[in-house]
């Protein structure tokens, strides 16, 4: 059996496509940031009827990185990662550092000695959990935007100079999924270390600015990604915001530094009208 090492299978994307390769017959490394997720998810698993290795793997920490140097892994994804959200102007270092290490690069080391083992068989598949917002922007998400942009620099470069070694590289590209990702990062502010009177914006009156599909979605694309059932390099869902993504990456071309100037943008207003946790109207 093809051995499949997820990382942040606690909750969300990671959970469920940990659960459905497992069902499809991997075998399914699924790595928690915690010691305190290890038996939630070995219970759950049970209860879905699958097996999984379940391991604590911090992508942060050093140590966590070596011991999955000997799981023999073949097929990676990338799935662990934090949002912070708020003003690029007022998120604190310590937390900027954090959206960093946890994003970039802790995933960018664990990779670089699986790569290394997959590169000597002569095969493997590297899957990177990248975001729209890697491709795009919103208000309030600059940070963690930024760090899915620096995914993306890594995940093409990496695909370009692993080719020859017959490795594979793709990224999944979740747009806005009601999975608690988005709407816990406009939580975050609340255990900032500064000095509130100093900040731009007051995150008590915000919320996430755009309203949350369905994930199933992005369940079907990862779980099929990473089974190597497809084989495009940029998987972005839902499929419905294709278009719009790629017309949002042609903008910065035709702004002009004057636009708008003195008054508040669509966009952002858009983070004090939603509610939190608003699905998609279908």
């Amino acid at each position: 059996m093809t051995k499949v090492l997820i990382t942040g299978c606690g909750t969300g994307f990671g959970h469920e496509v940990a659960m459905r390769l497992a069902e499809k017959g991997f075998d399914v490394i699924a790595s928690v940031e915690i010691w305190a997720q290890v038996q939630t998810l070995k219970r759950q698993a049970e209860r879905r009827g699958v097996r999984l290795q379940v391991e604590k793997l911090d992508v942060t920490d050093d140590g966590d990185r070596r011991k999955a140097l000997s799981w023999g892994v073949e097929v990676l994804v990338n799935n662990a990662g934090v949002g912070e959200g708020g003003s690029t102007l007022d998120i604190p270092g310590a937390n900027i550092r954090r959206e960093f290490e946890t994003n970039v690069t802790g995933p960018l080391l664990l990779t670089q000695g699986i790569a290394k083992q997959m590169v000597k068989r002569g095969k493997g598949r590297i899957v990177w959990v990248s975001s729209r917002e890697g491709l795009n922007v919103n208000p309030f998400t600059g940070i963690y935007a930024a760090s899915k942009h620096a995914i993306e620099a890594i995940a093409e470069t990496m695909a370009m100079e692993l080719q020859e070694f017959g490795v594979e590289v793709a990224t999944v590209n979740p747009g806005p999924f009601l999975t608690g990702f988005n709407d816990r990062m406009f939580q975050t502010w609340q255990s900032w270390e500064d000095d509130p009177s100093e900040r731009l914006f007051d995150y008590s009156k915000l919320a996430f600015p755009r309203a949350q599909f369905d994930p199933e979605p992005v369940f079907a694309t990862m779980t099929a990604v990473a089974a190597g059932e497809v084989d495009a390099f940029r998987n972005l869902e839902p499929k419905s915001m294709i278009e719009e993504t790629k017309h949002l990456q042609q903008v910065p071309w035709e702004r002009r530094t004057t636009d708008g100037l003195g008054t508040r943008p669509a966009q952002l207003q858009s983070s004090y009208d939603m509610q939190p946790e608003t699905m998609v109207a279908v």
